[in-house]
């Protein structure tokens, strides 16, 4: 393993690591040597027995640590319960897609608690780690959403948004510390909760899988190709690289070219 590449003797946390891209981009962490810190709301044996499995398979030391995101105390307790924390990599997230004039208070108040302000109490709880350390690296999981817009999704564009803001602000407080912050702003990815939605999309626009890809989900992605959980996971790996260490608050797109228009 080349220097670049390894991550030896570094610890990440990864928030909303239990599937999806935050499991994809644990793997990935584990795979370069990264001792790896997963986390859900959930407290079930199979939270356990995955970290159980990542630690058997890559040879890292990994946990699962219970945290509701919506709650910036408890937020800020995943931190203080790993211990260590070299590496954070805020992915938590949820979606609600609505008009704005009929948009659900508790969905706004959940998302922007979850997208947007965990990334601040879990930074803000992991950064005096990372100082003493002398080391650091802070990915924020955004969105081509939160370059650009799109109706119906005021709150999940606000909070993206706001991670791209927040993520800026870090880096210049942390530019002569040896500590990053970028933000990874992908397009649609294949997770397999939007595998789930094809069906569904398949029959309402009485439309082939292929042409529900195409024409609905990639309608805004040049590539017409989705971003895939392996190419965030290796991306994030880059951003913890000695190779990006002059890399500090930026945003980079695996979009397909959707923020290029």
């Amino acid at each position: 393993m080349s220097p670049v590449s390894s991550l030896s003797g570094k610890t990440a946390i990864v928030t909303g690591s239990n599937s999806g891209i935050g499991l994809g981009i644990v793997w990935e962490l584990a795979r370069v040597g990264a001792d790896v810190v997963l986390n859900s709301f959930t407290n079930r044996d199979e939270d356990h027995a995955l970290a159980a499995r990542i630690a058997d398979e890559t040879g890292v030391s990994a946990r699962y640590i219970k945290a509701d995101m919506s709650d910036g105390n408890e937020c800020r307790s995943l931190i203080e319960q790993a211990g260590v924390c070299d590496i954070l990599i805020n992915n938590a997230g949820i979606q609600h897609v609505s008009p704005i004039d009929q948009f659900p208070v508790d969905k706004w108040d959940a998302i922007i608690a979850i997208n947007m302000n965990s990334a601040f109490h879990t930074t803000a709880a992991a950064l005096p780690k990372m100082r003493a350390a002398g080391w650091g690296r802070i990915v924020n999981i955004a969105s081509a959403h939160g370059l650009t817009a799109s109706p119906y999704k005021a709150a999940y564009v606000t909070a993206k948004h706001g991670i791209v803001g927040m993520t800026k602000t870090v880096a210049l407080e942390t530019a002569q510390e040896h500590i990053t912050a970028n933000a990874i702003c992908p397009g649609y990815v294949l997770t397999p909760l939007v595998e789930a939605q094809i069906p569904n999309t398949m029959a309402e626009y009485e439309m082939s899988r292929e042409d529900v890809i195409k024409n609905v989900l990639l309608a805004r992605q040049p590539s017409k190709e989705f971003a895939t959980i392996a190419q965030i996971g290796g991306t994030t790996v880059f951003l913890c690289s000695e190779t990006a260490a002059q890399i500090t608050g930026t945003t980079i797109s695996l979009d397909g070219g959707w923020t290029a228009l």
